[in-house]
């Protein structure tokens, strides 16, 4: 279905690197290529045919992505969510680490080694819907970054002013607190939600009542929506404008509310700038979470878009460590890229088909089983490709003669730029003869 429409031979080789990749094959293998395409049962020749198809093919991930989301639509099953009108987009970022790359094009921060290791990141955006009473994300753009700027900035304000002219009328943009409101406001994105930090200060849009003394005010009254500490005193929370309260799953949810917002380096006035903030407490967490949109809506469902924003976190968690991508040896600066690419929807595949088949144990001890993709993944890793499915005729071998061409090493060796046979050779003088 992914590969069908693509040329003779390519498509085959895509599909088993599909499959290689959703199998788990190469978990097992250790990200090494060639060993987990001879794994799930394929000739030599099949094998190089389907690397061939990966490095040189002539596909892109995007239509990949498209065939896939298009096709997931259809189906009866599959329910958009929306949210007093509107659909989420997930917005993030995610990396896949390469500390021994050479020349890798871009860094990311690393928790565990605290700085930036070379990496391979990309943009995310993903649609959420629900499928058998089961959140999945489905991606719909996969973004690399520039050429030029291989930095997270560059990327991410690359991928916001996309977002920004990509969104439809009843899209809004949801992404985590990697992403400041500034940021958002400078790519001009008119509706979205986003985490703040619990120190996040704003501001009232309108000034405070002139006292008589002193300079006038220029800007609005400070707002502080949570409490904090600073050199042993505390600081108190500012009184919210309104309060909201809800039932949710047998427990109790309180939303403290403050309007018509701006930044703290923001004059009043400016009115396409404006925020709203969420306080919400609940009681599953120890710290509040801090919500901010610029759109009139009830705290449960800011609360609810931003929950619908988690499922974008399983993508590269899927891509990483249920397939196995978080560890690969390719090094040609089209494969670095391709193959985290076709994880990330190898990953939403596996997502996808987890939630659509029978759950399955993963031993007597999984006595609750659910439907991930790491229990989907266990079934499938080891299987073959299967041969017994009939595929279409246009999924064979491209019948072309390849056998006077090198192969292995000295196709690499054969690409080396030689000297011409047509370069002058330059005249040695020899001795006792006029120059």
């Amino acid at each position: 279905m992914l590969t069908k429409d693509l040329g003779v031979g390519t498509n085959l080789g895509l599909l088993h690197v599909l499959w290689m990749l959703v199998s788990g094959t190469l978990l097992g293998q250790r990200g090494a290529m060639f060993p987990a395409l001879k794994a799930i049962g394929l000739t030599d020749g099949a094998a190089r045919r389907a690397w061939s198809a990966f490095r040189h093919g002539a596909w892109q991930t995007p239509d990949l992505l498209r065939v896939w989301g298009a096709w997931v639509e259809t189906l009866a099953e599959w329910q958009a969510h929306h949210f007093e009108g509107y659909r989420v987009k997930s917005v993030d970022v995610t990396g896949f680490w390469r500390p021994r790359l050479k020349g890798c094009p871009s860094k990311h921060y690393h928790p565990a080694a605290r700085r930036a290791l070379p990496a391979v990141i990309m943009g995310l955006i993903a649609e959420v819907g629900e499928l058998n009473g089961q959140r999945i994300a489905i991606p719909r753009v996969v973004e690399r970054v520039h050429p030029q700027d291989g930095s997270e900035k560059a990327l991410w304000r690359m991928r916001l002013r996309k977002t920004s002219r990509d969104l439809a009328d009843d899209e809004l943009a949801a992404v985590d607190a990697g992403v400041s409101i500034a940021q958002l406001q400078e790519a001009q994105i008119e509706r979205y939600v986003v985490r703040l930090a619990t120190n996040f200060t704003a501001r009232r849009n309108a000034l405070p009542p002139y006292r008589g003394k002193g300079r006038p005010p220029v800007y609005g009254q400070r707002v502080r929506p949570l409490s904090r500490k600073f050199k042993g005193k505390t600081i108190d929370a500012t009184t919210p404008d309104r309060i909201e309260q809800w039932d949710y799953e047998g427990r109790t949810i309180v939303a403290h509310i403050w309007e018509n917002l701006v930044l703290p380096d923001v004059k009043p006035g400016k009115t396409n700038k404006v925020f709203n903030v969420y306080a919400i407490f609940d009681p599953l967490y120890k710290t509040p979470w801090l919500l901010a949109t610029p759109l009139a809506l009830q705290a449960s469902t800011v609360k609810a878009i931003y929950t619908d924003r988690w499922p974008v976190e399983q993508l590269p968690l899927a891509a990483k460590h249920m397939v196995g991508a978080h560890r690969h040896f390719v090094h040609a600066d089209e494969s670095i890229q391709r193959l985290p690419e076709l994880a990330i929807l190898a990953g939403s595949i596996l997502s996808f088909l987890a939630a659509t088949m029978p759950v399955q144990p993963t031993g007597f001890w999984d006595t609750k089983p659910k439907r991930t993709p790491g229990r989907f993944r266990r079934l499938l890793q080891g299987k073959p490709f299967p041969q017994s499915v009939p595929l279409p005729a246009q999924f064979r071998k491209k019948e072309s003669f390849t056998a006077h061409l090198p192969k292995g090493i000295l196709a690499v060796r054969s690409k080396i730029a030689r000297p011409s046979r047509t370069t002058s050779v330059p005249t040695i003088p020899i001795p006792g003869t006029p120059l």
